[in-house]
């Protein structure tokens, strides 16, 4: 069955539809909001927040862009208010690397790296950041971070080439290390 089916069940109050649309998503819009929150129980409560949202919305959503994209704009806007809400922009507890089990295997590198990177990252202004883990991490296109965060495809670009280059300026003294 495809996903406009699904939708037109849910829609229709099935509640095996509505299920099979949460399991679909439910992994993605989780890491997302992990990522985002650095913090599995607000994650674990956005990802809530974000499918009762979407599924008490689900008759605005007009088709114009997948429901993944549209899935990811509402998670996005949870994640952000909430965290707006409990001031956590500045001070995050949780590693990123504490995120590897949810989306697979764990990747080995050098430990002092992975702090440094984890450091660098977290320093990273909030767009940028953002736009760094949804680009980089997650693997949103562009045109689905613009859609997700309110702004131009272009803007988003911007903001991910400022995030590396800050990335790169932290973890400089890291390059000499890996030259043969």
């Amino acid at each position: 069955m495809d996903e406009r089916d699904l939708i037109n069940r849910v829609r229709a109050g099935d509640g095996s539809a509505e299920r099979a649309l949460y399991d679909a998503h439910v992994d993605r819009v989780y890491r997302l909001a992990y990522r985002l929150a650095g913090d599995e129980a607000l994650a674990q409560d956005f990802t809530q927040e974000t499918f009762i949202r979407a599924f008490e919305k689900l008759d605005t959503f007009r088709g114009d862009s997948a429901l993944s994209t549209w899935l990811h704009t509402i998670t996005t806007t949870v994640v952000l208010n909430g965290l707006r809400k409990v001031k956590r922009f500045h001070r995050r507890e949780a590693d990123l690397e504490a995120a590897d089990g949810v989306s697979g295997g764990r990747r080995e590198s050098e430990p002092d790296l992975k702090v440094r990177m984890r450091e660098a990252i977290d320093a990273l202004p909030q767009g940028y950041r953002t736009v760094f883990v949804m680009h980089d991490i997650e693997g949103f296109t562009h045109e689905e971070i613009g859609v997700a965060l309110g702004v131009e495809t272009g803007t988003s670009k911007a903001q991910l080439s400022r995030a590396r280059a800050k990335l790169r300026e932290s973890l400089a003294d890291f390059a000499g290390e890996w030259v043969p």
